[in-house]
C-alpha cells in the first residue's frame, strides 16, 4: 500500500480512540515464526476484513486476539486495556464467534445463552431481556427451548452470534464463521454482523479465507507469511493492481495462494 493511501486512511478515521491497538506482534511456535511484526488498529463502526493464504498466520492473530495465547514480543489492548496486565477487562469488551462451534449441542439454545450471561455475572433479568431480543432479531424465539443439536448450520451460527454480543462487546472477533453454511446462510450472517457496524458501536475483525466476503469492508488487511502486506479498501486493492478483479489482486499480492472467486484459499 502506497503512503498516500495509508494517510488517507488514517485521515477518514474517527476522532476517537481505537477499540482495539496491536503493535509489532511477534509469535513463534518452536524454530517456526508464524508472525514477523503484524500492526493494527480498529475502531467503532468500522468492518475490517483479514484475508490471508493457509500458513499466513491468520489463525495466531485470531488467536493472540482473542487472550487465547500471548504474544512474544509486541502490545496489544482491547479499550485501552493490556491484554498481558488487564487481560479480563479486556477480554470482557471482546465477544468472539469462533470456527469451530463452541455450543454445548446437548443445551437448549436458551440455556446455552444463559450459560455465557452467567459466566460474565449479568443479572438473570438483565440476560433474560437480552437473549429474548436476539432471538426475537434472528427469527429464533420458537427455538428457545430446542436442543442445539437440532438446529441447522445456519441457525447454529446465528446462537453463537447471539451469544457473542450479549454482554455488549465493543470489538467482535468473527473466525471464519461462515465455514460449512449454505449461500443463503452465510450472506444473512454477514448481513447481521455488517448492521451491527452500521450502528457505529461495535467493530469487527471478519477474518475469512473467501475473496468475496470482503467485498463490502471498510478495510482489507491482507497477511501473508506472518506480515500484513496491504491494509486499505477494496478499491484501493484493486487500484493496486491496476484495476484487476479483487480476486486477483489478492492473488498478486499471494501468488503462491490457488484459489479461485469464492473458494477458500
Amino acid at each position: 500500500m502506497t503512503t498516500a493511501d495509508t494517510s488517507d486512511n488514517q485521515a477518514s478515521m474517527p476522532n476517537q480512540p481505537p477499540v482495539l491497538v496491536a503493535r509489532a506482534l511477534k509469535k513463534s511456535y518452536g524454530p517456526k515464526l508464524a508472525l514477523k511484526s503484524v500492526s493494527m488498529q480498529l475502531h467503532a463502526g468500522q468492518f475490517v476484513a483479514l484475508l490471508g493464504p493457509n500458513g499466513a498466520g491468520k489463525s495466531t492473530l485470531v488467536q493472540l486476539l482473542s487472550g487465547l495465547f500471548v504474544p512474544d514480543e509486541g502490545d496489544l489492548s482491547v479499550l485501552g486495556f493490556d491484554i498481558r496486565r488487564e487481560a479480563p477487562k479486556a477480554l470482557a469488551g471482546l465477544g468472539v464467534v469462533f470456527q469451530q462451534s463452541s455450543l454445548d449441542l446437548d443445551l437448549s439454545v436458551r440455556a446455552n445463552l444463559l450459560f455465557h450471561t452467567d459466566l460474565h455475572g449479568i443479572p438473570r433479568k438483565t440476560a433474560l431481556q437480552r437473549i429474548a431480543a436476539g432471538l426475537a432479531q434472528h427469527g429464533l424465539q420458537e427455538q428457545a427451548g430446542t436442543p442445539v443439536r437440532a438446529l441447522s448450520g445456519g441457525n447454529r451460527r446465528k446462537v453463537e452470534l447471539i451469544r457473542a454480543l450479549l454482554h455488549a462487546p465493543r470489538f467482535l472477533l468473527m473466525d471464519e464463521a461462515t465455514v460449512g453454511l449454505d449461500p443463503a446462510s452465510r450472506q444473512d450472517l454477514m448481513r447481521s454482523v455488517e448492521a451491527l457496524t452500521q450502528a457505529g458501536e461495535v467493530a469487527v475483525l471478519w477474518a475469512t479465507h473467501l475473496v468475496d466476503e470482503v467485498v463490502n469492508a471498510d478495510r482489507v488487511l491482507v497477511l501473508n507469511q506472518g506480515l500484513i502486506v496491504f491494509d486499505g479498501t477494496p478499491a484501493q486493492l484493486m487500484a493496486q493492481s491496476g484495476g484487476l478483479s479483487l480476486e486477483q489482486a489478492f492473488l498478486n499480492l499471494c501468488p503462491s495462494t490457488p484459489s479461485t472467486p469464492g473458494t477458500r484459499a
